[in-house]
């Protein structure tokens, strides 16, 4: 058990670097924050990857992938004191990276068992306005992709549809946050 939370928190600390790395690193075209996404009009919010650490996530299915999902500080401030619903002003964004296997992890390890973030996929924005996004719970959401919003309506409003899947206590949150 010991030696599994070991492995799980330095690929946790691992993927933080990596993904903090890969973001600093990222196309941030001057002026795509400007640019809002179809249906909901939500942006790029400035400086959102200098936000605090939720969670990570890693997804299985047709696009694997591992995200690092950071809030604003409203957001935390509900994160940390289990504020359900979320209030006003709450921005918690998702990016996405290819889930890749690591070669030279594994051979330092003698065996398949790490796994990093590879190429950035998407970054994921949902905002928390209760009057401007009433139809949609309170959220208005937003994809993108080399900083600008993807422009297929479509995917944005499949935000909302899968969010309502979940429990009304997570305030259509998928994220658990992760001290």
């Amino acid at each position: 058990m010991t030696s599994k939370l070991l492995v799980l928190t330095a690929t946790a600390s691992i993927l933080c670097g990596l993904a903090f790395s890969i973001v600093a690193n990222a196309d941030s075209t001057p002026g795509t924050a400007a640019e809002g996404s179809p249906v909901f009009g939500v942006t790029l919010p400035p400086g959102y990857r200098n936000w605090q650490f939720v969670s990570i996530a890693h997804e299985e299915g047709d696009k694997p992938d591992i995200r690092v999902i950071l809030g604003n500080d409203v957001a935390m401030k509900a994160f940390r004191d289990g504020t359900r619903p979320f209030p006003d002003g709450t921005v918690i964004a998702r990016l996405a990276y290819q889930y890749e296997s690591s070669a030279q992890n594994n051979a330092v390890f003698g065996r398949d068992q790490s796994f990093i973030a590879g190429e950035p996929t998407n970054v994921q924005i949902e905002v928390k306005d209760s009057k401007r996004y009433a139809n949609t719970g309170g959220w208005g959401y937003g994809q993108f992709e080399n900083g600008k919003p993807n422009p297929s309506e479509k995917i944005v409003n499949g935000c909302f549809a899968c969010h309502t899947k979940l429990p009304t206590a997570t305030d259509l949150i998928f994220t658990k946050y992760s001290e």
